[in-house]
């Protein structure tokens, strides 16, 4: 069972949001959060696997309540709201939010997206990772900054896939080698974008530009 916290200010959409996990049979909803501050509360107390949290909420935002919870402890947290602001998204992620989902995704995409968040995975909404992508390349070039790190087309095809919200195992047999071999070439590719975590790889690539454009 994955057990899951939603923290939400609405209660009718946080009603409808547990209604949903209720109905499935490998979630358990631990606990409802309807402030950030809550949310921090309850995940301390019930340590969730994931923490399924909206971005505006009252008192302590989502982004505050989700460097609180992943600086506390190893409780994973999906963002899940109505914004794409690009200076939210780039927010959530720095405070250590292992996705970002939107509200108008269809029911399968949140049932997905929560389990492989709960599963070490990351997930991006495929317009948010345009978002980022648009953002990277059009940013103002920095001074003095080292040049992107080489990755090898194999490490960038698995990165890509990574981002698109696949885990190991799919990768492994989307591409028809070993599970190893796949986790071998994402160490390489945290060790050259000198990250820890596979957000942080697909953020880092994207701000980079390293991830193809059809991304």
């Amino acid at each position: 069972m994955i057990r899951l916290l939603i923290a939400d200010d609405h209660p009718i959409v946080r009603a409808g949001i547990v209604g949903l996990f209720a109905a499935e049979h490998d979630f358990d909803v631990v606990a409802e959060a309807p402030s950030g501050e809550e949310a921090i509360a309850l995940a301390a107390a019930h340590r969730p696997e994931v923490v399924l949290m909206d971005l505006r909420m009252p008192g302590v935002g989502g982004v505050a309540a989700t460097r609180e919870i992943v600086a506390a402890s190893a409780v994973r947290v999906l963002v899940f709201t109505t914004y794409e602001d690009d200076d939210q998204i780039l927010a959530a992620i720095e405070a250590g939010a292992s996705g970002y989902l939107l509200k108008a995704a269809p029911a399968a995409e949140l049932l997905a997206g929560v389990r492989a968040v709960a599963a070490g995975q990351t997930v991006l909404a495929p317009s948010i990772a345009a978002q980022l992508v648009a953002r990277a390349q059009g940013g103002k070039p920095r001074p003095h900054v080292d040049p992107a790190p080489r990755l090898t087309a194999r490490e960038t095809e698995i990165l890509s896939l990574v981002a698109d919200g696949h885990s190991n195992p799919g990768i492994a047999a989307h591409l028809m080698i070993g599970e190893s071999t796949v986790k071998t070439h994402l160490l390489h590719v945290f060790e050259k974008l000198e990250v820890n975590d596979r957000t942080r790889a697909v953020t880092r690539a994207l701000e980079l530009g390293i991830l193809p454009r059809q991304f």
